[in-house]
């Protein structure tokens, strides 16, 4: 008997692979790709706030014009002032909190991340809050602060005075939403 070593033996025949296969390989191939995407920390999360801390310390604007307009000296005696920030669709509380000092002449944020402060001061403190959908839009610079604050897309409390003095910063920590990375999933 001649073997022929290209044939197939009965026992063992050539498949090619079947679809199940494929789309088994299809949907683990997704599954890894979803969750390397959601090793961004959500978006006004604790664990967002180092990387937006970073990126206020970054804005010319924020660190300078808001030690030129006085609004750093409105620290209460603490040495800081606090911005807490939520997303209204996903809680009904802050989620992340900024603490911006004066040091070496500029307006610093010296702590990004988990709420801490428990008790503000509403005359030195923010807190600002929107929609997801409004964040993103806001962060995507499609209008400033004033706007969003007249057409009530964005909430906040605090020293309405010293907030509506200082629109062009403001403009630009709303921009932060946009420019630190962040998965949209609710923190």
């Amino acid at each position: 008997m001649t073997r022929n070593h290209r044939s197939t033996s009965p026992r063992f025949p050539r498949r090619r692979p079947s679809v199940p296969v494929a789309l088994g390989l299809v949907v683990t191939a997704s599954l890894v790709g979803s969750v390397a995407q959601s090793a961004e920390p959500a978006v006004m999360s604790g664990e967002w706030g180092p990387a937006a801390c970073a990126a206020w310390n970054a804005d010319p604007v924020l660190i300078r014009d808001l030690v030129d307009s006085g609004w750093i000296k409105n620290d209460k005696g603490r040495g800081y002032k606090v911005l807490q920030v939520y997303r209204s669709d996903c809680d009904d509380k802050p989620t992340m909190e900024l603490r911006v000092a004066l040091q070496d002449g500029k307006a610093q944020c010296v702590y990004g991340g988990p709420v801490q402060t428990q008790q503000l001061d509403r005359s030195a403190d923010y807190v600002m809050h929107a929609t997801s959908k409004r964040w993103q839009e806001m962060g995507a610079g499609e209008y400033g602060a004033m706007k969003a604050m007249m057409l009530g897309r964005l909430s906040f409390s605090g020293p309405y005075g010293e907030a509506m003095g200082n629109m062009k910063p403001f403009g630009n920590f709303l921009l932060l939403a946009g420019k630190v990375p962040g998965d949209a999933r609710c923190p």
